[in-house]
């Protein structure tokens, strides 16, 4: 679907190592100076779901294709980035075309990683880039209200109305609101979508610590600021999960078997993106092929099967769907019919996450 999310922060605060660690690549620089980043990195990664391998398990096919999810790993920003310190214009323009936004939060302090402002403190370090994004909206906004002054003569009602929204967005920038928390309608953050405001994005704080309990009280500190937003947070340890992700598979599960761990801190945080990009998965499952599929929360079924193939939605007549978890309960498509669990939806069917679709289409 193109939906991508952009690893954001201060410069060695770890967010190269992360992305490397996600990517199980080193395709992201990371080296203890500022901006040893320039260019982004982008890179795919599958997104874990139990309900794949259940779903292999009882149709077992020739090939299982995953979810995925892109991340993009954006150089840090510092003080005056809006101003183009550090290159900021140019990162700042990397920040704008991602579609949600991971805050990387450094909590541990490490003698041959220096830090841009001299020492650790998190609310410091997210007010700074807080402060930067907000101060980049505003001048995306106040040229663009100017822009839109000059239209008036021409008497459309549209640009009064955008230049009405634009204001609100003004007033709330200067008041230290980021355009995401602003009580706007849907029709009026349509105005400005063709804008990219940065400060519009979800985000999601991902808490880089290097030991949890030594660095609780960083982390209470950081949810708490995050809850108030209504934003949500993840720990872990970049430079070990970046390490654990180099070892075989089995040494991997062994790793956190002996630390008490259901999975890595890595898994949970390419979940809570999917999550933080709107998205649900539904299925489509045969001998040939199990794959999930990626839409937007709340897709029709038509538009659902588009993602498909352009035909499916263009043809569509209807859908065959059943519920992963009749799947799970009854271990078998041919018994999930004999229970009269699979319903045929049509155009109008919303399809919700952990379906299991075949589409019927007539081009």
């Amino acid at each position: 679907m193109g939906l991508n999310c952009g690893i954001v922060g201060l410069p060695n605060v770890g967010k190269s190592t992360i992305f490397n660690a996600l990517t199980s690549s080193s395709k992201a620089a990371s080296e203890n100076y500022p901006f040893c980043t320039i260019d982004p990195n982008v890179g795919a990664v599958a997104v874990p779901d139990e309900r794949l391998d259940k779903i292999t398990e009882f149709i077992p096919p020739e090939k299982v294709i995953p979810a995925m999810v892109e991340f993009v790993d954006i150089a840090g920003l510092v003080k005056g980035a809006s101003k183009g310190e550090g290159l900021g214009n140019k990162f700042l323009g990397h920040i704008k075309s991602v579609n949600a936004i991971l805050h990387v939060v450094r909590c541990f302090e490490k003698e041959d990683t220096v830090h841009v402002e001299g020492s650790v403190d998190p609310i410091r370090d997210i007010d700074i880039i807080h402060t930067e994004l907000l101060l980049a909206d505003l001048e995306t906004v106040e040229k663009r209200i100017v822009k839109n002054k000059k239209l008036l003569k021409t008497g459309d009602k549209k640009i009064l109305a955008e230049i009405e929204v634009l204001k609100k967005i003004e007033e709330g920038l200067n008041n230290d609101i980021p355009m995401r928390l602003l009580p706007l309608t849907d029709q009026e953050k349509i105005c400005t979508v063709d804008l990219h405001l940065i400060t519009a994005k979800p985000v999601l704080y991902v808490i880089n610590v290097f030991d949890v309990e030594k660095d609780s009280d960083n982390i209470d500190t950081i949810t708490a600021y995050a809850e108030k937003e209504g934003s949500k947070c993840v720990v872990l340890s970049g430079d070990i999960e970046a390490e654990i992700s180099r070892m075989d598979p089995s040494e991997q599960a062994d790793y956190y078997e002996d630390m008490g761990l259901k999975e890595s801190g890595l898994k949970r945080l390419i979940r809570e993106t999917y999550k933080l990009l709107g998205l649900a998965t539904y299925f489509t499952a045969g001998p040939k092929e199990v794959r999930a599929w990626t839409i937007n929360n709340g897709t029709k079924a038509p538009q659902a099967a588009g993602v498909i193939h352009t035909d499916f939605e263009r043809g569509f007549i209807r859908a065959e769907v059943y519920g992963y978890e009749d799947l799970a309960t009854y271990k078998s498509e041919q018994k999930v019919k004999e229970k009269g669990l699979l319903r045929l939806e049509g155009k109008d069917y919303v399809v919700k996450d952990g379906d299991i679709m075949h589409f019927l289409f007539n081009v």
